[in-house]
Parts: structure tokens; C-alpha cells; sequence
């Protein structure tokens, strides 16, 4: 009993002085730059300047949109069904944690047997059980090590998931309050043409107008008509879409139309060296990298051979009354050892395949950063870009608004014709339109900036699981 105690007291040494096999990890290096390119015109974060808030649409200080915010992170199943993934991962890391304890395990059982010259015989068995595998090798810490870093990684992907489905509403609501807007706008260039109609069919009987003047403010008020419809499709289009965001079907959801006045927030850009910790892909990849990197050690661990502690006790008898007997119990205590001698090439195979894994991880890491990157640079030319062009826009709007009341004066007075009319006021209604198509890009190119640098999210990952 005294060397099979000495024996378990050695082994629990060298399992806890033991090595673990495989590279260490180190988060992969890429090349940033010191400052994004197109950053002129827009705030340089300084560092003690506030970040963006996880709550980054309440910017756009819109009552209707911070409820429908809210909402989507409740109901949306996209979000539900990555929700359920990372409780996965959390369940498959503690099922991997469960490797470093004994396993504990109870049986009990009955037997009849006979044979010619004994006769039938029969025995009462029960037993119990213990077995501990030493983590010798480290196969266990670098399986662990690589859960930990899927679940992490899991949980980046539920802050990025979260973060797309919440730019996506804002898009949508900024593009729907757009459409909204053109239909006001419609409404009363409709009702403008019809009494220019009116107009027209009074001149034409009065003999001050030719039948082309009515023909051509008939077929303007069609073709007003018209796009006022399509106006309306798309906008009942997108009604649906932000019903499905919200998890209701579109029959259920309905979004009233209203003014509104948004003015584009300030974004602090910062620096591109912050989107590694602002970036929930990134740091989804990245931990990637780090699984990918444990995986290693686990394939490099099958050189090595398994020890195994097995211990078991009981009590077993041929009657019922003797069977819980002190006389008739049994035990057993040992180690085991198990080692692959020839498997083919298959260990060096795994261990190959978790090299080039980890390599195809790298390349997904650096490939997601100057995504980020890029996508950065584009939504900051974007918004500078879309705010020059709304000036030039609304100089065009105010010239097109001119021109249309001097032809109108004209007109009155008897000078043009409609059809001249006709030519004007179509421009002066494409430039309004513009004027409003632009005012919605602006929004949602702010919406596409502060998405592509995080929406205020944070890395959790410690920094001594990061070293």
C-alpha cells in the first residue's frame, strides 16, 4: 500500500512538472500604416478622447430608431441562432476542461452459469471505478487552449453578427425615412400638376393654349403618378425587410410615415492600429489563429505514449446475503501505458494538416484586417465626398428652383409655351429628389463608417491570454 501511495505521489509530480508539446502561440504580424488616407476633414481620436459608445446609433439622436434598436436585439433570429452557437461553445470548452479530473464510473450485475461437471452457478457483482489520464504531454492544455480561444472567438462572431444586424436596420430606416420624404415631396408636386392641368384645360378653352400644352401636363401628371407608385413599392419593400430584422412577420409590423431631421454625427476615425481591438471579425479571426495554433500540440501530442491510473473495488459472491461481505470484496490499482509503434504516416499526416490549417488561418486573419481596412478608407471617402457633393446639390437645387419660377412667370404671362414648363419643372423635381437621395447616403455612409470601425465594441480576450 505504501509504494502504491509513493507511486500516485510521483505520478502527480510529473504530471504537474509536465511539458507541453507544440509552438507557443504568437498573434500574427501585419502591416497597419500610421493613419488612414482619406481621413482630412474628419475627427483624429486622441488619447484621452471618448470612443465610439456601443449604443453608437443613439448619435443620430432618433427616438423611433433607438426603440426599433432595442427591438432587433431581442427578436432577431440571427442574432438568436449565434446566441445558441456560443453556448455551444461554451458547453464543448468545459467538455474539454472535464479531460483533467477522473472519470468515475459504478456497475453493478448478476450472472448464471453452468457447465457439465460443476453444475449452474451464479454471482452478485457490484463496483466502482476510477480513471485519470495524466496530462504528461500537455495534448489536454493545448485542447483546452484551443476551445478557449474557439469560444472566444465565437463570441467576437456574436458581437460582429449583432453589430451587421443593427447597421443593417439603421440602413434600411435611414433609406425608408428617404422614401418617405420623396413622398411628401410627390404629394405635392401631384397635386401641383393637376391644378397646372386645370390651368392648362382652362387656357385651352378660353383660346389662349394649344391642345399640345394640355397633352403635355397630362402626360407630366402620369409620369408624376407613376413614380409616386414606385415610390411607394419600394418603401412597402423595405417596411418588410425591417419586419424580418425585428423577427415579426411583415403583416404584423408597420412603420409610420413622419418627418424627420437627422443631422450626420461626428465619427472619431482613430488610428488603424485600434481596429485589432474594435473589430469583431478581426478578433474572430485572430483567435482563430490561436485554435489553429493549439491544434498543432494536440497532433504533435500522438507521439508520445498515454498513461493511464485506473482503480477498481468491489464486492462480488455467489449468494445475495454474502454479497456486501468484507470476505468477498476485491480491489485493483495500476497504471497503463499506450503507444502507437506504426500507424502509416498517419500522425505525421495530422500534424501537416494542422500546420497548413494554422497557415490558412494566418492568411484569413490578414486578409479580414485589410478588408477592415479598405472598407475604412472607403466609407471615409464616402461621407467627405457625398458632403461636398450635397453642397454642390443644393446650389443646383436653389438655381433649379429659380429657373422654375421665372418660367412659370413666363409662362403666365404668356410668353412660352408648356412644354418649356414641362422641361423645367422636371429638373427642378430630379434636383429635389437628389437633394434627398443624398441627405439618406450621407446617414447611411456614417452608418457604414462606424460599423466598419467595431460600433464602439471592445475585445474582452485578457491580455495574458493574447501573450
Amino acid at each position: 500500500m505504501e509504494r502504491a501511495k509513493w507511486f500516485l505521489a510521483t505520478l502527480l509530480s510529473l504530471t504537474m512538472a509536465g511539458c507541453t508539446v507544440g509552438p507557443d502561440y504568437t498573434e500574427p504580424g501585419i502591416e497597419l500604416g500610421q493613419q488612414y488616407e482619406n481621413q482630412q476633414g474628419w475627427v483624429r481620436a486622441q488619447p484621452n478622447a471618448a470612443a465610439l459608445r456601443a449604443d453608437w446609433w443613439t448619435l443620430f439622436d432618433d427616438p423611433v430608431l433607438n426603440g426599433l434598436m432595442d427591438e432587433v436585439l431581442v427578436n432577431n433570429q440571427t442574432i438568436a441562432q449565434f446566441e445558441a452557437q456560443y453556448q455551444q461553445a461554451q458547453a464543448l470548452l468545459r467538455e474539454s476542461e472535464a479531460q483533467f479530473f477522473p472519470s468515475v464510473n459504478a456497475n453493478a450485475g448478476f450472472t448464471r452459469s453452468g457447465s457439465g461437471a460443476e453444475g449452474v452457478s451464479q454471482q452478485y457483482r457490484v463496483a466502482g471505478t476510477v480513471s485519470w489520464e495524466p496530462d504528461l504531454w500537455g495534448r489536454i492544455r493545448r485542447t483546452v487552449e484551443a476551445e478557449s480561444a474557439q469560444l472566444q472567438a465565437s463570441e467576437a462572431e456574436l458581437a460582429g453578427t449583432r453589430l451587421s444586424v443593427q447597421s443593417t436596420l439603421a440602413q434600411t430606416y435611414f433609406r425608408l425615412r428617404s422614401f418617405d420624404a420623396e413622398l411628401r415631396l410627390y404629394e405635392q408636386t401631384v397635386e401641383a400638376y393637376r391644378r397646372s392641368l386645370q390651368t392648362t384645360e382652362n387656357r385651352l378653352n378660353a383660346g389662349v393654349a394649344a391642345q399640345l400644352d394640355v397633352e403635355s401636363a397630362r402626360v407630366q401628371l402620369n409620369n408624376a403618378l407613376t413614380q409616386q407608385q414606385a415610390l411607394r413599392r419600394q418603401r412597402a419593400q423595405l417596411e418588410n425587410a425591417m419586419a424580418v430584422l425585428l423577427g415579426k412577420p411583415p403583416s404584423q409590423f408597420s412603420l409610420p410615415s413622419e418627418p424627420v431631421s437627422v443631422a450626420v454625427p461626428s465619427i472619431p476615425a482613430g488610428l488603424p492600429s485600434e481596429l485589432l481591438q474594435r473589430r469583431p471579425d478581426i478578433a474572430s479571426a485572430e483567435r482563430q489563429v490561436a485554435a489553429a495554433n493549439a491544434q498543432i500540440g494536440v497532433a504533435q501530442s500522438a507521439w508520445f505514449p498515454n498513461l493511464t491510473l485506473t482503480a477498481e473495488g468491489g464486492y462480488r459472491a455467489g449468494q445475495w446475503a454474502q454479497w456486501l461481505s468484507a470476505p468477498f470484496s476485491f480491489w485493483s490499482l495500476g497504471p497503463a501505458l499506450a503507444m502507437t509503434i506504426f500507424d502509416g504516416g498517419a500522425r505525421e499526416a495530422r500534424i501537416e494538416q494542422a500546420r497548413a490549417g494554422y497557415e490558412a488561418q494566418v492568411a484569413v486573419y490578414r486578409q479580414t484586417v485589410l478588408t477592415a481596412l479598405r472598407e475604412v478608407e472607403d466609407y471615409l471617402v464616402d461621407l467627405n465626398s457625398l458632403a461636398r457633393e450635397q453642397q454642390s446639390q443644393q446650389r443646383a437645387l436653389d438655381a433649379a428652383r429659380a429657373s422654375l419660377r421665372l418660367t412659370l412667370n413666363q409662362y403666365n404671362a404668356g410668353l412660352i409655351d408648356y412644354l418649356s414648363v414641362v422641361q423645367v419643372e422636371t429638373t427642378a423635381l430630379a434636383a429635389e429628389r437628389a437633394s434627398l437621395s443624398l441627405s439618406a447616403d450621407r446617414l447611411i455612409a456614417a452608418v457604414q463608417l462606424i460599423a466598419a470601425l467595431g460600433g464602439g465594441w471592445q475585445q474582452p480576450i485578457p491580455a495574458e491570454v493574447r501573450e
